[in-house]
């Protein structure tokens, strides 16, 4: 891929396999996961970090990728909604949200379980509050809050459907 004005070449790790993009070094995250790689479940929302739609883990912690330049995350650990569903917390959540209907119109939800993930890899067994923190900034138009915890617990085999 031969390289624009003002691009250069960046290897990302995403998904656990290394591609190559061209790319300016401000260009965030965001477009160069949508664009540059074709992945669409990375969705733009607000473009200031603040709804969560944009939401992929960075070495294993939830960030916005709208906001973060991909000079920023060159031979980090990316991880997308497409990386999670593969492994057992993700399949869980995934049963979680799909059990119990989360979803609306569908648009937050990548960075809805993108946060969640975050949360049950390290605390397998979260409190109320702890739920609360962790999905705080992910913003739902439809307010599917009551049932993007309820999933939440499910998955945390805290709570039946």
């Amino acid at each position: 891929m031969a390289a624009r004005d003002g691009e250069r070449e960046f290897v990302l790790k995403i998904n656990g396999k290394a591609q190559t993009i061209s790319a300016t070094p401000d260009m965030p995250l965001l477009w160069a996961l949508r664009q540059e790689v074709g992945l669409a479940s990375v969705k733009f929302g607000c473009g200031a970090a603040l709804c969560g739609a944009c939401t992929v883990h960075l070495n294993g912690s939830p960030v916005r990728s709208c906001v973060l330049p991909v000079s920023a995350v060159a031979g980090s650990e990316i991880t997308t909604l497409e990386g999670v569903q593969e492994d057992p917390v993700g399949k869980k959540l995934i049963d979680a949200w799909t059990e119990i209907d989360v979803m609306q119109c569908g648009y937050c939800q990548a960075g809805q379980v993108m946060s969640a993930h975050a949360l049950l890899s390290r605390t397998p067994e979260p409190s109320a509050e702890e739920i609360d923190s962790a999905m705080s900034g992910n913003v739902c138009r439809c307010a599917t809050y009551p049932r993007i915890r309820q999933a939440i617990r499910i998955a945390s085999r805290q709570e039946e459907a």
